[in-house]
């Protein structure tokens, strides 16, 4: 059945025993949600800048490997999963044994808070943060804790630890969905020396690629209780295809393991390793984003708009009323953007999309704000739009 905002807000209103028995949501259902109506009802020419896609997709190369595989895809072949994970190793200094591949992120992300949570174990997240492993938690009966971001819009580690001395899932975003913004090393540091025996820290750099945030791939090196998860879903513009890693020790990837290990589509992996060995991509896709990104922030500016400076492909805009409204408001022009976190009930999370893109933004953005509440025209607007709204 598609999934509305009101069912999914419904949904995660049930108590713990009842969500157990529900799915686990990836951040492509989550913006589907909170809009108006599922994708697949959208008008032709939409703007879709609400699930923090890349609208690059995979680069030239990968589309070839893609292409050329197509018809082995009545096969299992293990070897190019090795191939991938042994490529990423060697790039990384990594023995291949410390990396897993998986369909995207999400899943070693569910599979780590599975493991290492419990009822007296909590998972302890960023406020706002990304929410899927909240719903792990929940189906583990475990606490769930959500202690609000810095000042600088960082991970507060030293609350976090304060909050659940007995935690066992210690989750950071970094940089942070949905804010884009970074925590500092020596934070992330500290909590790792002082965090419960036990526990773990789950380093999301899902986004790390489009940041100068420093990676933490060498805590693993260095045999810590750390697993970074890494995805080939956004620089790499590989969303729809799937497919990513979660790097650790081996006897805490086992421990997830256990959860799954599904044979990988053959194309997403071709395509990712072929994808890590094309020279520049990194530093080419981080100019684009980062080029757009810019401009769009100059132009909020010069209209005095409130924001937050992001180092990713996605920022938080404080629209000064419900974000839900704004949402629906943009929606009636053809422009879907989301998410809005409970704790920042009036910003809005808008990903970074093409140039025409976030011309469309601009034009429709400037003209929805400038609706005075109670006006026709916003009456209007939220009428048709009311299955977004809270």
């Amino acid at each position: 059945m598609p999934v509305t905002r009101r069912s999914f807000l419904r949904t995660a209103a049930l108590s713990s025993a009842a969500v157990s028995a529900m799915p686990l949501f990836t951040e492509a259902q989550l913006a589907q949600a909170q809009r108006r109506m599922p994708r697949k009802a959208d008008p032709a020419g939409a703007i879709r800048i609400d699930a923090n896609e890349n609208p690059l997709g995979p680069c030239a190369a990968a589309c070839s490997t893609i292409s050329a595989l197509i018809p082995e895809g009545g096969r299992y072949d293990s070897d190019l999963t090795d191939k991938l994970a042994a490529t990423f190793a060697a790039q990384e200094g990594l023995k291949p044994e410390y990396v897993s591949v998986y369909a995207g992120s999400s899943e070693p992300l569910h599979y780590t808070v599975l493991a290492f949570t419990a009822p007296g174990r909590a998972y302890v997240t960023a406020d706002p943060g990304y929410e899927a492993g909240m719903r792990a938690a929940a189906m583990n009966g475990a606490p769930v804790v959500k202690v609000p971001l810095t000042a600088t819009h960082a991970h507060d580690t030293a609350a976090m630890l304060a909050a659940a001395p007995e935690g066992g899932v210690f989750y950071i975003c970094n940089p942070n969905n949905p804010t884009g913004t970074t925590t500092p090393r020596e934070a992330i540091e500290r909590l790792l020396a002082q965090k419960p025996a036990g526990s773990i820290l789950l380093i999301d750099e899902a986004y790390i690629h489009f940041s100068d945030a420093t990676p933490s791939l060498d805590l693993v090196k260095a045999d810590k209780d750390v697993i970074v998860l890494r995805t080939f879903s956004k620089l790499y513009g590989m969303a729809g295809v799937r497919c990513g890693l979660a790097i650790g020790r081996p006897d805490l990837l086992l421990k997830i393991g256990y959860y799954g290990m599904n044979p990988m589509p053959i194309m997403a992996v071709a395509a990712a390793t072929t994808s890590l060995e094309e020279p520049g991509i990194i530093a080419q896709r981080k100019t684009i984003n980062a080029d757009l990104r810019n401009q769009t922030f100059e132009w909020l500016a010069a209209n005095n708009y409130k924001f937050i400076p992001s180092e990713t492909n996605c920022f938080m805009i404080d629209t000064g009323r419900p974000g839900h409204e704004v949402m629906a408001a943009m929606a009636e022009h053809n422009v879907y953007i989301g998410r809005v976190w409970p704790i920042m009930p009036t910003s809005v999370r808008i990903t970074v999309g093409t140039a025409k893109d976030m011309a469309e933004f601009q034009s429709a953005f400037k003209q929805v704000m400038s609706a005075p509440p109670g006006s026709p025209a916003r009456a209007a607007v939220l009428r048709n739009g009311s299955g977004m709204l809270s």
